[in-house]
């Protein structure tokens, strides 16, 4: 049975990238290791952000941006609520968002949940590999979004559309080459339908 444990990010440089991720406030939910593998435009996933409010919205991307981080969707108000979408140093995709449209209390930089939203070619493909794992589905509406259930992590596992994701972000679908990023499972190695790794994580 797979369990959905950590995920470590492929940055060129790991001070600078455990730097920003601590200025950012997710260096509790993230690992970074040293990589050069060549990967070129979307790299097929986005960490997403919850929080409690506008005020919490805009303090992650002022944290962000003050860090290193460039914008890729400014923050704003939709049906939805606010949110906005960074791209950290390392290339990294972060959504910030929320479902309120006002404030009920001082701005801070807390967070309700984090997630890792990958990019999948047949969402329903995808979570059948997933389930046929041991992995055990919380959400699912059709082909468009599955959520795992990880209890035994701080982040969680979620698949999209990848045309979906790049759209919702604010980049272009296309990409090559490595994803820049290693999931950690308490199972062996292996590699899912839409090329994303995993590995056994360490203790």
């Amino acid at each position: 049975m797979t369990s959905f444990k950590s995920v470590t990010l492929e940055v060129p440089d790991p001070t600078a990238a455990n730097a920003f991720y601590k200025a950012f406030g997710l260096d509790s939910y993230v690992n970074v290791r040293a990589s050069d593998a060549t990967t070129t435009g979307f790299r097929g996933f986005a960490l997403s952000l919850v929080v409690s409010q506008p005020g919490n919205v805009d303090a992650f991307i002022a944290a962000a941006l003050d860090a290193g981080a460039t914008t890729l969707k400014p923050a704003t108000k939709g049906f939805w609520g606010y949110g906005g979408v960074v791209r950290a140093p390392d290339g990294t995709i972060c959504k910030i968002a929320t479902s309120k449209k006002k404030d009920t209390g001082p701005a801070a930089q807390h967070i309700d949940q984090v997630a890792l939203l990958l990019g999948a070619a047949d969402v329903k493909a995808s979570k059948r590999f997933y389930v046929d794992r041991g992995l055990a589905v919380a959400k699912s509406f059709g082909g468009k979004y599955v959520e795992f259930d990880t209890p035994s992590s701080a982040v969680t596992l979620a698949l999209y559309p990848r045309r979906a994701l790049a759209k919702d972000t604010g980049v272009s679908q296309e990409g090559t080459g490595s994803h820049r990023i290693v999931i950690g499972s308490d199972t062996g190695p292996f590699t899912d339908p839409d090329g994303f790794v995993w590995e056994t994580a360490s203790a």
